[in-house]
């Protein structure tokens, strides 16, 4: 015990020292800066170019930028288009993931091969769940599943070959996986901190990635046709956004550096886990339930605004002085997932009889559009994000808190699989931004003279 307090002071005392010597906000517009690789307006630094999908919100007329509704393109075909193609029909998320990797669309047959193929991958290693995942337990599932990624490396027989052929194989293991860790995760994580009863059923190779993730989760494996479509739509829509959000960048970032696809992958998973990334839909989960504490009439658009308000003036929830759900770096009418999605999210709460929670959002999306424009003197639309009705639409799916983020991972290993091996494919360079020093050179004193 003394040992540890002498440590915990320790790393109190010269933790201290960070940050004493700031960098001054002055030089970074001296210098031009692109913090964040954005430009001052906002925009992100133009720093790769890409096949695979197209996001889009405004456009350039002369020197202006004009706002447009929101473009999102997964190989050059319409995400609205996608999804109306397959719509009530089919499950769309694998069909997604193909198209993603291979840039068209499957034939049935293609598509017949690819479903058999994911079936059969989706088994985890023998014995993977008892020595990796339920021997140690966490707490953030997204730590279970890069520890499980990188832990596949050692049951690769050649895990460094960053051959495409080997590449992609590698990305289909971890795309039909995905899920399974996730939810073995899970169980595990309830069993151990929760003292649940632990549940496990095997993955079904007929069935989809949607219909997987709930089969796993629940204690009784059943589900609605209702309940499996929306949750595949959720995985189209978060399948792939372009090579300059986070996780995507970090994916090709990595993957300049010509390591293996399990370290690459794990990297990417750590850049999602930050609640800057793909943790915003919690964020909507917790505003919203503090609003319900803390307005007693949700169907009053009077209150409803006047807690928005005190959340934008930094009164009210994390002190932040934002409204989750609203706004994007790019769209700025509409965000096409987040019209999607509401759309199915209204049938599913009238499915489950969730309608007043489902207008409590549309409330909220109304009331926050106008605020954030008038109390903030913004010139562009503010528009809803896909995060807003990503979470109600889990709830609803009753798919715990601890895996919102990890079900958004499931996802988007497609579009980080598509991304590393469309970098590996144009073998470019590695990624090695410049960063300006602005300290002070000093001289060496001995230690004795110190």
């Amino acid at each position: 015990m003394e040992q540890k307090f002498e440590f915990d002071n320790w790393i109190k005392e010269y933790a201290g020292k960070f940050g004493a010597d700031k960098i001054e906000p002055s030089l970074y517009t001296k210098y031009d800066v692109k913090r964040g690789l954005r430009d001052s307006d906002g925009r992100g630094v133009l720093t790769g170019l890409t096949n695979i999908s197209d996001v889009s919100g405004f456009r350039v007329e002369g020197n202006e930028r004009v706002p447009i509704p929101g473009e999102l393109y997964y190989q050059g075909i319409d995400v609205r288009k996608l999804v109306k193609g397959f719509h009530e029909s089919r499950h769309g998320f694998e069909e997604t993931v193909f198209l993603l990797l291979f840039g068209e669309l499957p034939t049935q047959s293609e598509l017949d091969t690819f479903l058999h193929l994911l079936g059969q991958m989706r088994p985890l290693p023998e014995n993977f769940n008892r020595d990796v995942i339920m021997k140690a337990p966490s707490k953030n599932i997204m730590n279970i599943m890069q520890r499980c990624v990188l832990t596949l490396y050692s049951y690769d027989d050649n895990p460094d070959d960053i051959s495409i052929e080997h590449v992609l194989a590698q990305s289909l293991g971890l795309i039909a996986r995905f899920p399974v860790i996730a939810a073995y995760g899970y169980q595990s994580y309830r069993h151990k901190f929760m003292d649940s009863s632990l549940v496990v059923h095997r993955p079904k190779a007929e069935l989809s990635t949607a219909e997987n993730i709930l089969r796993l989760l629940r204690p009784d494996p059943s589900f609605t046709d209702l309940e499996a479509q929306v949750l595949d739509i959720a995985l189209v829509l978060h399948a792939e956004h372009g090579g300059g959000n986070n996780s995507s960048f970090t994916t090709h970032v990595i993957s300049t550096t010509g390591t293996d696809t399990y370290s690459t992958v794990a990297g990417s998973l750590g850049s999602l886990k930050g609640p800057r990334h793909g943790g915003a839909n919690l964020k909507v989960q917790q505003m919203i339930a503090d609003l319900k504490a803390n307005v007693t009439d949700t169907e009053s658009d009077d209150q409803v605004r006047d807690y928005l308000s005190k959340v934008l003036n930094k009164e009210a929830f994390d002190k932040r002085g934002l409204i989750y759900g609203m706004g994007h770096a790019i769209y700025t009418i509409s965000d096409p997932r987040a019209e999607i999605l509401k759309e199915y999210a209204c049938k599913l709460s009238e499915a489950e009889g969730y309608e007043k929670e489902f207008a409590l959002y549309d409330r909220v999306e109304r009331i926050a559009k106008d605020l954030i424009t008038n109390r903030r003197n913004v010139h562009k639309p503010v528009c809803a994000n896909v995060d807003l009705y990503s979470g109600f639409v889990y709830s609803v799916l009753k798919i715990p808190v601890e895996l919102f983020t990890p079900i958004f991972a499931i996802a988007r290993i497609a579009g980080w699989s598509a991304h590393r091996i469309e970098e590996i494919s144009n073998n470019g360079k590695i990624i090695r931004p410049a960063y300006k020093y602005v300290g002070h050179h000093k001289d060496y004193v001995p230690i004795d003279e110190r």
